[in-house]
């Protein structure tokens, strides 16, 4: 009797004990499963979203795809404009522009420039595609192949990016469905819109103002008026993707590019007044990547990225007042800047800055090649 109560005993104490551990590692489970409540975190991650209302932002975006065409036939030369609108590295513009070329060359807006072969070539369209293989995986321009738009629809018509071609126009579609003929060239259904087109800024995109998408090609204006022509995107997009997919670089003709070692004096000061007031451009609206990218490897080598941007991210209204050439020769050009600007650490004032740059050429390619500030 006495022997069955210890086994009763035992029996039960282990009957608990098989409980117990099933309740705890169930409660144990159940806290795993739950979600903890830390109350505010300690870092809140704020994506940066694009502004495309912000009209400057937008010509700045734009520009780094828009390219000035430099264009050699055998008894005269011309300039234009496109844009990089796939990533393969062609570029869309006029058959106006490079008809007859013997050698084209772009000029892209941190003034590198490459030279470029002719993909295709429109015959009655005034199209034509452009390719650069140095700028395969660029970051192209967006266009708009599908929708057409009516009047009344804001536009920007952006030009090439150096010199006189340097144009922004601000305007609308002002007409459509307008259709001429200009020197062999059928313009059907063309936009008509409140933006001149020169000869310098033929080939350009149009742009929406809206969405920051090309919609058409800015291809002809009337002198002395605010009129100017563009082929819709959707018109030709199937004649521009045929001529991207259907040729290889192996099936293209490149002209073989040799710097000039003694360039243009008159052009060699233009593209370095061009060089700064665009790298002040790119810190003015917090694009210090682009700005970066301006720097000749010396320079890269001395100061790495992060350095670069916290010399410039407390800058706010940055504007450049004035630049002039202090000393020039056929290898490089040092000029001076001075610029304004808040600074976050003191709103209260206004203050200024002055630069020295060196600006030269670096493997083909103008670079800054020395910043000191004084």
């Amino acid at each position: 009797m006495q022997k069955q109560k210890k086994a009763t005993i035992i029996f039960l104490s282990l009957l608990i004990l098989i409980f117990g551990l099933a309740f705890i590692l169930f409660f144990i489970n159940s806290l795993q499963k739950q979600d903890i409540d830390v109350g505010q975190p300690l870092v809140i991650y704020q994506e940066q979203i694009l502004d495309t209302d912000n009209l400057q932002h937008l010509i700045h975006e734009a520009q780094k795809s828009v390219v000035q065409i430099n264009v050699q036939t055998r008894n005269t030369e011309r300039v234009g404009s496109g844009f990089l609108y796939n990533s393969r590295g062609d570029i869309m513009t006029n058959a106006h522009v490079i008809k007859d070329a013997i050698s084209i060359e772009v000029t892209m807006s941190n003034a590198e420039t490459y030279p470029a072969a002719i993909v295709g070539l429109g015959e009655d369209k005034d199209i034509a595609v452009i390719r650069v293989p140095q700028l395969i995986n660029y970051q192209p321009i967006e266009i708009e192949a599908t929708d057409q738009y009516q009047p009344g629809t804001e536009i920007l018509a952006v030009g090439s990016p150096l010199g006189f071609q340097n144009t922004v126009s601000i305007g609308i579609i002002s007409g459509v469905d307008r259709s001429f003929d200009i020197n062999g060239y059928n313009y059907e259904n063309v936009y008509q819109i409140s933006a001149n087109i020169t000869h310098g800024n033929s080939g350009g995109p149009l742009i929406n103002r809206e969405t920051g998408k090309v919609i058409g090609i800015n291809s002809a204006g009337i002198e002395e008026s605010d009129i100017g022509f563009s082929i819709p995107i959707p018109t030709i997009i199937d004649d521009v993707t045929e001529w991207s997919t259907s040729i290889t670089n192996d099936q293209l003709t490149f002209p073989t590019r040799v710097q000039n070692l003694t360039p243009d004096p008159e052009v060699f000061e233009e593209e370095a007044l061009y060089l700064i007031d665009y790298f002040f451009n790119s810190l003015a609206i917090n694009d210090y990547i682009n700005a970066y990218t301006l720097l000749g490897s010396s320079l890269h080598s001395e100061l790495d990225y992060p350095s670069f941007r916290s010399s410039y991210v407390h800058f706010r209204n940055l504007s450049l007042l004035n630049s002039e050439i202090i000393n020039s020769t056929s290898e490089t050009i040092q000029l001076s800047a001075s610029i304004q600007y808040e600074d976050l650490n003191d709103l209260n004032n206004l203050k200024t800055a002055k630069y020295t740059f060196t600006i030269g050429y670096e493997i083909d390619q103008l670079k800054v090649l020395m910043i000191e500030k004084e």
